[in-house]
């Protein structure tokens, strides 16, 4: 039989040595990927009732699943960052039922864009300055999303030029393109964004108008996790 002392001993040697192999545990491996594509049907948020047609517009829309499990539904094509993580465009399925209606009715809509990390599984909402998914889609190079938008003042609302880049906080390109809404505007307002890689720049094209290049300087800025966040 084991002494109460030599007991006590191995006791203590347990403790201790329990929180370091808890330490140098390996982090979880998260499984990140998209579903099967479907299309759906989807109206401009714009339309006039002469001109809606559920059944002629659609939108294709997937799954983003994370360890077998959807988070959410996105739409378009993705655009790789780094290695490790990609952007893509969240997919809204929205109750557009009015007030007086007795049931809900559901409608797609192209939302605003995403961060996936494939590491971890974290999704991260983008914010990106001014953007309007009626207006123009993002074209994005790097960390960079060139897109146009539309911002509203005191004075009333503008139609711009953004380039956006993910951790800065303001646009590395803003330029103004006019008042909004324009009457009898085309769809989309801007052509997608045309990227050059040296010098880096820019082309954006408003529909009907005269193509502009934009210098754009900056480095990349994205902060990613750390490899062992295990919050998902």
């Amino acid at each position: 039989m084991k002494s109460p002392a030599k007991s006590q001993v191995l006791l203590l040697l347990l403790s201790l040595t329990t929180p370091l192999f808890a330490a140098t545990k390996a982090p979880k491996t998260h499984t990140v990927s998209l579903g099967v594509v479907r299309r759906v049907p989807w109206t401009q948020p714009d339309a006039t009732p002469e001109e809606k047609s559920d059944e002629t517009s659609t939108i294709k829309v997937r799954p983003l699943l994370v360890d077998d499990r959807q988070r959410d539904w996105t739409t378009g094509e993705l655009h790789e960052i780094t290695d490790r993580t990609f952007a893509i465009r969240r997919a809204l399925h929205i109750n557009d039922a009015l007030p007086t209606d007795t049931a809900p009715h559901w409608i797609w809509q192209p939302g605003p864009w995403i961060t996936v990390d494939r590491v971890t599984g974290h999704i991260t909402a983008l914010h990106l300055p001014d953007f309007d998914p009626v207006v123009s889609n993002a074209v994005w190079f790097h960390d960079y999303a060139a897109y146009c938008g539309t911002a509203t003042t005191a004075k009333g609302a503008n139609f711009y030029v953004i380039v956006a880049q993910l951790g800065a906080r303001r646009p590395v390109v803003q330029r103004l393109l006019g008042k909004w809404p324009q009457p009898n505007h085309f769809i989309p307002v801007c052509q997608p964004a045309k990227w050059q890689r040296l010098p880096l720049s820019v082309t954006i094209q408003p529909t009907g108008g005269e193509a502009t290049t934009y210098d754009v300087v900056g480095t990349a800025s994205i902060v990613e996790e750390g490899d062992n966040d295990d919050t998902n």
